[in-house]
């Protein structure tokens, strides 16, 4: 999924997704460790992917305690 997407989610969706990406990355760690894990690659793009999403949901926060002392 793309940065333009992910920004385009509410904040509990992308914490869902998050929830989802980091068990995923888990799971594939696990295959890898064991062996069963052929395309090593998907490694990568698992934990990019969770980055991601960690990444713009902590912009939102930021975003928003930054609004919240403005007011």
């Amino acid at each position: 999924m793309k940065a333009d997407e992910i920004r385009a989610l509410g904040p509990d969706e992308i914490r869902a997704r998050l929830d989802e990406a980091r068990e995923g990355y888990f799971k594939l760690r696990f295959q890898f460790s064991t062996g069963q894990l052929k395309d090593t690659a998907r490694l990568r793009r698992a934990r990019r992917e969770v980055a991601r999403l960690a990444t713009i949901l902590q912009e939102r926060q930021a975003g928003a305690e930054a609004e919240g002392r403005q007011a």
